[in-house]
């Protein structure tokens, strides 16, 4: 797998969320490099955030692994949305691109409703969509409006989702979460937002627990530095040029360096018995 191995990226800035075409250099999310080999045939999977970066290259993976995918993206998104669906249905299953604003726990209910009207039902939840902010710094300077996107988009909305799911899954079926190894290693600049993160491992090994006599299996993906246009649309310009330097490999992830490990995670194979797990995939950083 071949991907771009820049120590350093261009000074660059974007409005939240982002969007994939302005970004230097455009990231790989495995367009070119991910070969399927029919790991999750007949799945049918929802990915919140599935638009661009992580959700991107986890859609293209499991359309490829022969999943039906479902994702939501932003109003604002709607761009990256169409090039993630055509990518989905060039692995010739199907897809649908679900606009929604995890604002209330009623829109978490109807995108949940839509893809099992649409497949017929749901076996993998992927809780991908995440906010953050890191050019305003303190929390004296976080105003009301910032810390309850972070953690209704983070939190809530991951809860809302994955309740409104467990109905629809049954053993073998799986819920993987996104975190980020800012649960472990918080900097001062994104301190809502690693808040949240924490909250989710431990959402996740809580419900792992509570789930296991029922055999739907939690894990939580841990991801490091990644090039993906929450980065360019959240941090001063002058970080991006320093970006994913401060782990071991001395280099910021490409999304598709992500995607296997959702697709191990959702095997109900390869992972059968695997729950309660978060996976690090931090280019080094340690995750205990």
């Amino acid at each position: 797998m071949t991907h771009v191995d820049d120590t350093a990226f261009p000074a660059q800035q974007q409005e939240l969320p982002g969007l994939t075409t302005a970004m230097t250099p455009t990231p790989d999310h495995g367009e070119s490099s991910y070969v399927g080999h029919g790991r999750l045939a007949g799945k049918r999977a929802l990915i919140t955030g599935g638009d661009s970066g992580i959700g991107r290259a986890v859609a293209i993976a499991y359309a490829r692994e022969g999943a039906d995918v479902a994702f939501t993206h932003l109003p604002v998104e709607a761009e990256d949305a169409a090039e993630t669906a055509r990518w989905v249905r060039e692995a010739g299953v199907r897809c649908v691109a679900i606009e929604a604003d995890f604002t209330s726990s009623a829109v978490c209910d109807d995108v949940v409703a839509r893809t099992v009207e649409t497949f017929g039902g749901l076996d993998v939840l992927v809780n991908n969509a995440g906010y953050q902010e890191a050019r305003v710094f303190g929390l004296e300077a976080m105003d009301d409006a910032r810390i309850e996107r972070t953690v209704t988009t983070n939190l809530s909305a991951l809860m809302w989702m994955t309740r409104a799911a467990l109905p629809h899954l049954e053993a073998g079926d799986s819920v993987v979460n996104n975190s980020s190894i800012q649960a472990f290693t918080p900097s001062t600049t994104l301190l809502d937002y690693a808040a949240t993160k924490a909250a989710v491992n431990n959402f996740t090994v809580n419900l792992a627990a509570d789930l296991g006599p029922r055999g739907i299996r939690v894990n939580a993906v841990v991801p490091g530095p990644v090039w993906t246009p929450l980065q360019p649309a959240s941090q001063p310009a002058s970080k991006i040029e320093q970006f994913g330097r401060n782990v071991p490999f001395g280099r910021a992830a490409q999304p598709a360096e992500l995607a296997g490990a959702f697709v191990f995670l959702a095997d109900p194979v390869a992972a059968s018995y695997v729950s309660g797990t978060v996976l690090g995939v931090t280019g080094g950083k340690p995750v205990f």
